[in-house]
């Protein structure tokens, strides 16, 4: 029986192994980095363990460091998650070889996927339908995937559809994936567009059994990351969803896998092609469990304990949508900083690895929380999901909860018409009804709050209203970057039923809306949260502080991040669209292009620095004509 278990990760799936183990009695232990220590999966731990430094190469990838953590608190146990070494046999090997209970596959199995190139192999000896493999200097047809052979999550992934664009592409797929997993192979396959991403969730025992708990559908992605799972998928017909766990099954048994996995699959029309075997928990898991009924936490730790499995599965019963709550901004680069507010309410669940007042690091996956709804019906499931994600306070960083949103809203989801070029610029959502703006109301709450907050902060006369003059002179305005409303006099049919600095109610045309507003003196920003979302607002002052003005043509950085290479020189000559330099942040790479044509006048960082958002990294004095 396991008694104390390690948990080799961070964040959202540590709390997550967590919650299990307390309602079993186990004892649990926390790692975490420099970056970690103050996060909430090690204040839920019984004993945590620091591992020096930030980077994950010196801290969540550290295979002798996690050992040492397991040694110093007799943990007898360990659990991956998913992630970090999760899919690495040297770590499995080397967990068991120090007498721990592995909470996973056996190593073998874990090497035998862990080469998606032999994965491959392996699936068309066992009769699983493959795409063939490609020449990465040559592959013969166009568009192709480049893909790394060691992980997943979308990095070291490639679209490419030229061919004079191939061997740049490879070479940068080669070095993420190096620099993510620690193995820069790569392969190349032919792109099936406009294809269904869907997988199916296995759990095996020690004694033969195989379970197959349905399919997720999983294609509505970004930069060949997931952000909206479902169980079961809109699109799959009873007879192709048989195939499809027929073929996991056969999957698992040719590699004599143990534990929970996952066997994706690429499924448009009738044909069916094997993309990878994850040799670990998804994350995308808890709509699995929702719809069958099961902890699947709890199924691993008693298959590594060594019980058996019962004969059959349960049987699912409703629907369950899952989506990725990210720090990004709408071009989807990662975002850090403090999370000013992390409050999700309503008839949902959220598995999160953060709260209130946690910091967003550039260091590792900007995910915040997977929220997911469950009910009897897909619609159901969706509109709780849509009414929590309004609801929801999220404030500090820039987060993806609009375009969830348009998503779930968006008439292609609802009809079940999703597939992986989802949220490609000629996808579905690109006809979707554009977002309502919220209108004036917001700002005016966030004015009457603010000067709510002000006659509240005086010390003479606290009683009278805010700008009070036996004679008007003139309106009353507030300035905002984003804005400017006059609150007084009130706009014509607006009448205010309350006016608190955190509270503000306001009817318009006999229909009344509370807006909640929350500032915080760190960053200076007003938020006001109503039943449409939440309006972001920076306050101006009234006497402007002089402010340091960039050169024109400068490129600067759009997220803290590492110089990985600069592509140019001062004096270079660069087209529109040309790679200025690329920078590494929270384990992905961004190329800085070029805005226009023109001369580089000035390149400001080199290779190996660390930058902050906003820093300037080159100025291209702009060409004209």
């Amino acid at each position: 029986m396991i008694t104390r278990l390690l948990v080799a990760n961070r964040g959202e799936i540590a709390r997550r192994v967590f919650r299990t183990c307390g309602s079993l009695g186990i004892s649990t232990v926390a790692v975490f980095s420099d970056p970690d220590a103050d996060a909430p999966h090690v204040a839920e731990a019984d004993l945590a363990v620091r591992l020096p430094g930030a980077r994950p190469s010196d801290t969540y990838l550290d295979i002798g460091r996690i050992l040492h953590a397991c040694r110093a608190t007799g943990a007898d146990a360990v659990h991956p998650g998913y992630g970090f070494l999760s899919e690495n046999a040297d770590f499995a090997r080397a967990v068991l070889e120090a007498g721990l209970v592995w909470v996973g596959p056996p190593p073998e199995a874990i090497a035998a996927m862990g080469s998606k190139v032999e994965a491959k192999r392996l699936m068309a000896e066992a009769g699983v339908p493959v795409l063939p493999s490609l020449d990465p200097a040559a592959p013969g047809e166009f568009p192709v995937l480049v893909k790394a052979s060691a992980g997943g999550g979308g990095r070291g992934m490639r679209i490419v559809r030229e061919p004079g664009e191939l061997a740049l592409e490879v070479e940068s797929a080669r070095r993420e994936s190096a620099a993510a997993f620690g193995d820069g192979t790569v392969f190349v396959e032919p792109l099936l567009e406009a294809a269904r991403h869907v997988e199916v969730q296995v759990l095996a025992d020690r004694h033969g059994t195989v379970w197959t708990l349905g399919e997720r559908e999983c294609s509505v992605q970004r930069r060949h990351q997931k952000i909206v799972e479902e169980c079961p998928s809109p699109g799959i017909t009873a007879e192709l969803r048989e195939r499809l766990c027929e073929a996991a099954v056969r999957a698992a048994r040719k590699i004599g896998y143990v534990g929970a996995g996952t066997v994706e699959f690429l499924v448009k029309g009738d044909r069916v092609a094997f993309l990878e075997m994850n040799t670990r928990l998804q994350v995308e898991h808890p709509v699995t469990e929702l719809v069958h009924g099961v902890d699947l936490v709890r199924l691993q730790l008693e298959v590594a304990e060594g019980a058996p499995l019962p004969a059959a599965p349960p049987e699912p019963a409703g629907h369950a949508v899952e989506v990725r709550l990210y720090a990004e901004d709408g071009d989807y680069l990662p975002q850090s900083g403090v999370l000013r507010r992390f409050e999700v309410s309503g008839d949902v669940r959220v598995d999160s690895g953060v709260e209130s007042g946690s910091v967003i690091s550039p260091y590792y996956d900007p995910m915040l929380a997977k929220i997911i709804g469950y009910a009897s019906t897909r619609a159901e499931a969706v509109r709780k999901l849509v009414t929590a994600l309004r609801r929801a306070r999220l404030h500090g960083v820039a987060t993806n909860r609009d375009l969830l949103v348009d998503i779930l809203m968006s008439p292609a989801f609802a009809a079940g018409d999703t597939h992986t070029g989802f949220l490609a610029p000629d996808g579905p959502l690109r006809g979707a009804a554009p977002r309502q703006e919220a209108g004036e109301l917001p700002v005016l709450a966030a004015a009457l709050a603010m000067a709510a907050a002000n006659r509240r902060r005086a010390k003479v006369l606290p009683g009278l209203p805010s700008g009070w003059r036996n004679v008007r002179s003139q309106s009353r305005r507030a300035r905002f970057e984003e804005a400017e409303v006059v609150y007084d006099p009130l706009p014509d049919g607006v009448t205010v039923v309350g006016a608190e600095p955190q509270e503000v109610v306001l009817e318009q045309d006999g229909v009344r809306q509370s807006f909640q507003v929350a500032q915080y003196d760190e960053d200076g920003k007003i938020y006001v949260d109503h039943a449409g979302g939440c309006a972001e607002l920076t306050p101006l002052p009234r006497l402007p502080e002089p402010v340091e003005h960039v050169a024109p043509g400068s490129l600067l950085a759009p997220m803290p991040g590492s110089v990985l290479r600069v592509e140019v020189e001062a004096g270079d000559r660069v087209v529109k669209g040309q790679a200025v330099l690329v920078l590494e942040a929270m384990k992905m790479e961004h190329r800085i292009a070029a805005p226009s044509g023109g001369v580089v006048s000035g390149v400001h960082v080199e290779k190996g620095q660390q930058v902050d958002a906003g820093a300037v990294l080159a100025i291209i004095q702009e060409e004209t004509s």
